[in-house]
């Protein structure tokens, strides 16, 4: 093990600052205070989960994936699709490569894989993983539309027409059957019968 973990300390300070940076996509549909990019991957690592357990992928191999896949925003920030067409992001290895700089290279070598492997959209943890990222926006959009944000309707759109495993679209289609709330009524015994 590598005695200097001062470059990891300095990270895990970094990737805190995803717990406020929010999904600036969100604004255009009129969503006054969006998720945050930690908290859209928290959940896009748990889907990875359930889309590679059901594709016959590595589960913990798809959320390890998952939970890496946005931690170069803590320097980028979250662009927008619009904000990318004027001023394009850092390409997310070269990002990963400096935040990764110091680390034991057992460690950066490792996370360097993992967010190449990612941006390489082969194997099928990285196909479970995007489908999940996507998925993840679907299932936002559904919510903020619930809670009066009509616009979040062509987020839903674009990510459902991205998806790419069968169960990921199984599962949208799941979700646009549901509303946000009818997991909470059949908890409560208030399900349809």
């Amino acid at each position: 093990m590598a005695d200097d973990l001062s470059a990891v300390g300095r990270f895990l300070y970094e990737a805190g600052t995803l717990k406020h940076a929010r999904r600036t996509g969100w604004w255009m549909a009129g969503v006054h205070d969006p998720e945050s990019v930690a908290e859209h991957s928290w959940r896009t690592a748990l889907i990875a989960t359930v889309i590679a357990k059901l594709e016959g992928a590595d589960p913990a191999r798809a959320a390890y994936l998952a939970v890496w896949h946005d931690t170069q925003e803590s320097r980028t920030g979250d662009v927008n699709h619009l904000g990318k067409k004027y001023a394009p992001a850092g390409d997310p290895q070269e990002v990963t490569a400096d935040q990764t700089a110091g680390m034991p290279e057992v460690l950066a070598s490792a996370v360097r894989e993992l967010v190449a492997e990612y941006e390489a959209k082969e194997s099928p943890e990285a196909v479970c993983a995007r489908d999940a990222d996507k998925l993840e926006c679907l299932l936002q959009g559904i919510e903020y539309k619930a809670q009066g944000y009509a616009s979040a309707q062509r987020w839903i759109d674009n990510s459902r027409d991205r998806l790419v495993t069968r169960t990921a679209n199984r599962l949208a289609d799941e979700l646009l059957a549901q509303g946000p709330l009818d997991w909470l009524r059949t908890a409560l015994g208030e399900g349809k019968e």
